[in-house]
């Protein structure tokens, strides 16, 4: 007993086509090409996933730089730093306006710790920020400290 699985009928009809169409050209007096594929189809393909991928890049390149971007809350509540105390637990510094609060968090669960007095200066860009990626890439290939 052979058993044949059900062929859609999408693919029924590109197999019709594509064994009648070369029959009814030769009828008609055409000539088929002897290789319809050739290096000009190729490289059109190649060249057209390509395009495809640089645009899949730079659309991903632009959708990090935009989520840096704050949304609803226009910039009033910033993290100014955070460490971990565990596998899953975090104590983080929150600046909202002129207030710092040092919160904890856990799964499931927000605390604040403690509610600063005199807010502390915190840098605005991490230690080694002044270099870029670039510079610090370089350095560790040239096998430098970064």
């Amino acid at each position: 007993m052979n058993f044949h699985p059900p062929v859609s009928p999408v693919v029924k009809a590109f197999l019709f086509l594509s064994l009648t169409l070369p029959t009814v050209a030769l009828a008609a007096g055409e000539k088929v090409p002897a290789d319809p594929v050739g290096a000009g189809g190729v490289l059109q393909v190649i060249f057209a996933l390509l395009f495809v991928l640089a645009i899949i890049v730079g659309l991903a390149f632009l959708m990090r730089r935009l989520g840096a971007v704050p949304q609803a809350a226009g910039g009033a509540i910033r993290v100014l730093g955070g460490v971990a105390l565990g596998q899953r637990e975090r104590a983080v510094l929150v600046q909202v306006g002129e207030t710092q609060l040092l919160v904890g968090i856990a799964p499931g669960e927000i605390r604040t710790l403690h509610v600063l007095d005199k807010p502390i200066s915190v840098p605005t860009a991490p230690p080694g920020g002044d270099q870029g990626f670039a510079e610090r890439l370089a350095a560790a290939m040239r096998g430098g400290k970064p």
